[in-house]
């Protein structure tokens, strides 16, 4: 169950059997290594020195721990770089991004897939058959630090040649780009040039189509290292390690080469990542919001196919956000058994001893810096790792009753062209997913185009073009449905569908959008009705033949059901998206228990899991007798029972 992030290229060989002997006192079994270590195994070309790995992968093998080996791409060496600078990155300015840190690349050069599977095919021979290796991790955190969209010469080249596959002639590209509109007509695809640096907005067909290009390369690109490790290292699982809160890219279409998905889990730096109001994030600094770990281990899970891991798993105060607080005492213990009752098969944590040089010597690990002493999370590490035995079998996640479904190019559609300058996709999905929580709700993520027969209840936040695939699981679907605004708002190519939105929808939800609105922060429309509350930041005027269960303060539409079919309107409040949820969940049978704001459960088979982010006790469930933890629950703790 637990696992650990470890860089002997870090420390004196002197120390290793030591560490590899106290991850196993502590209840460590997986160890993650290599993903950084380019420039320690080829000094420069073709100048290798293996024996430090091959050490050092033997003394953490004869430990008994399983090895988890990463590709060193995130970290392309300086004389690599020197050698062949048209792998490195342009910024959406124009300017290169240097040497110095981490992820200079662009996925668009030709000479960095060559470099890439030189050194994936030379490490996968070297290692693939270790017998201490169980799996294999890909790269190091695709799209970090805003890397997944890249604008020099080769990204141009590359984009020109992606373009030509899928358009084949300059007259369909017109066609789907709009480029009548403003004499952006292109006369050859050697005419394409990169939407940045235009004197205003740039044609947002391009700018999807642009993002679309470099989401497909990231697949591509990962699916080329997965192929050659699946070559040299058979019976061997693959993974890569997906950042929180990084939508630039479709996961789903990485994890579609993966075994399983992982992610790393830094729930306190989020709180400064996320658009929370100041009075949240004030509430949540020591603990996180309730929602962000659970949100991308269900995120994660779908990803994976139901298999995911937690890669990084933060052990106390992180060194990259605008401020970095403690975790409260018992929030690491908290959070890793959070993940097991998400359905983690493993949580590792980032990493076993903080380092005392270069950009993380602030990053907290499972031991103080340099020393052999455990760190305040470390001390909960070994907690959880003497708690195991309370739980020794656990039993496999059921499918919820509610499925959300999340669609990557709807945050780039909306990145593009919010029309609200505070509508972020992300965002809405977060709220929907958090006030279904607050009902005491277990939630799956879906993807586009799944099935989504066996659900009771079905949310839709937003989805901005609705494919055909979707829009029959849509329809073949026995639950509820609840639609969320500019859902079907745009078509392939980025216009506004010929029967208005929801589009592909009109006939399911019985609506039509004649006008939005984005509204100001200080600005809200009452809504009242069967749910009652206010709209923010968004609001639509549809015409509809639907049944109206709310209206805005001017009498139109608000919510609308037709059969099994509600459709929203708006960005709504925080009254009234609780309203929506508990009305939606009343429709489709599905039992709530409400819960106050700092409290979440998650039931795993006939395991209930119950977490405590606040600052007072809440008392269990009449009749319940803990496995884990007391009746009355105590902040930054938690409590597991059978049902």
């Amino acid at each position: 169950m637990l696992g650990v992030c470890y860089y002997p290229e870090h420390w004196d060989e002197a120390r290793w059997t030591a560490d590899a002997r106290r991850m196993v006192e502590l209840g460590i079994s997986y160890v993650r290594i290599g993903e950084f270590a380019w420039s320690r195994l080829e000094p420069s070309r073709e100048n290798f020195a293996f024996d430090w790995l091959d050490r050092a992968m033997d003394v953490l093998a004869a430990a008994g721990l399983k090895i988890v080996l990463g590709t060193p791409t995130a970290t392309p060496p300086k004389w690599l770089v020197d050698e062949c600078p048209d792998i490195v990155p342009y910024d959406q300015e124009g300017r290169q991004r240097g040497f110095g840190s981490r992820r200079h690349y662009t996925f668009s050069s030709q000479t960095w897939w060559r470099e890439s599977a030189r050194i994936v095919e030379i490490i996968a021979k070297r290692y693939g058959r270790h017998p201490g290796l169980v799996g294999w991790q890909t790269d190091n955190e695709y799209g970090c630090h805003d890397t997944t969209l890249s604008w020099g010469p080769e990204d141009l080249k590359s984009f020109k040649r992606w373009l030509r596959l899928r358009y084949q002639s300059t007259d369909q590209l017109n066609e789907a780009w709009g480029a009548v509109f403003w004499s952006m007509e292109l006369q050859s695809f050697d005419d394409v040039r990169l939407p940045n640096l235009t004197v205003t907005e740039a044609n947002p067909a391009t700018r999807l189509d642009f993002w679309r290009f470099h989401s497909d390369q990231i697949a591509a690109y990962d699916k080329m290292q997965c192929d050659i490790i699946r070559k040299h290292s058979p019976a061997r699982w693959i993974t890569h390690n997906f950042m929180g809160f990084v939508s630039d890219f479709d996961h789903f279409k990485v994890a579609d080469n993966l075994d399983l998905a992982s992610w790393d889990s830094y729930p306190i730096g989020f709180v400064e990542k996320f658009p929370f109001s100041e009075e949240e994030r004030a509430r949540w600094a020591e603990t996180s919001h309730p929602d962000i770990a659970a949100y991308h281990h269900d995120l994660y899970r779908a990803v994976g196919k139901g298999r995911f891991w937690v890669m990084e798993q933060q052990p106390g105060p992180v060194n990259w956000a605008p401020w970095n607080p403690i975790p409260k005492p018992g929030m690491v213990r908290l959070w890793t058994w959070e993940a097991v009752a998400h359905g983690a098969e493993v949580v590792s944590y980032f990493r076993w001893r903080q380092a005392p040089f270069a950009q993380e010597q602030m990053h907290a690990g499972l031991n103080l810096p340099g020393r052999d002493e455990l760190s305040p999370g470390g001390l909960e590490v070994k907690q959880v790792g003497e708690e195991r035995a309370v739980l020794e079998t656990l039993p496999s996640s059921d499918q919820a009753s509610v499925a959300l479904v999340f669609d990557y190019q709807s945050y780039w559609s909306t990145m593009i062209q919010p029309h609200g300058q505070d509508f972020r996709y992300e965002e809405l999905c977060f709220r929907w997913y958090e006030a279904l929580r607050r009902l005491g709700l277990n939630i799956d993520f879906v993807r586009p185009g799944a099935s989504l027969k066996a659900y009771s209840l079905i949310v839709v936040p937003c989805m901005t073009e609705v494919c055909d695939v979707f829009a029959a699981t849509l329809e073949e679907a026995d639950g509820v449905v609840l639609v969320g605004p500019r859902t079907g708002s745009r078509d392939r190519h980025f216009c506004i569908p010929d029967n208005l939105p929801p589009g592909p929808l009109a006939e399911i939800t019985g609506n039509r959008v004649v006008q939005v609105a984005s509204l100001r922060p200080n600005l809200q429309k009452r809504v009242d009705g069967q749910v009652s509350g206010a709209a923010v930041r968004w609001v639509e005027q549809i015409e509809t033949s639907s049944a109206v269960l709310a209206r805005f303060e001017d009498g139109h539409p608000a919510l609308t059901e037709k059969e099994n079919v509600l459709y929203l309107a708006c960005w709504p409040d925080t009254d009234l998206l609780a309203g929506v949820m508990s009305f939606a969940a009343k429709k489709a049978g599905v039992e709530t228990r409400p819960l106050p704001d700092f409290i979440r459960l998650r039931r795993r088979g006939d395991l209930t899991f119950a977490f405590n982010y606040g600052t007072e006790t809440w008392p269990l469930p009449e009749g319940v007798t803990p496995l884990l933890g007391e009746r009355r629950l105590a902040p930054q703790s938690l409590a597991v029972w059978r049902e």
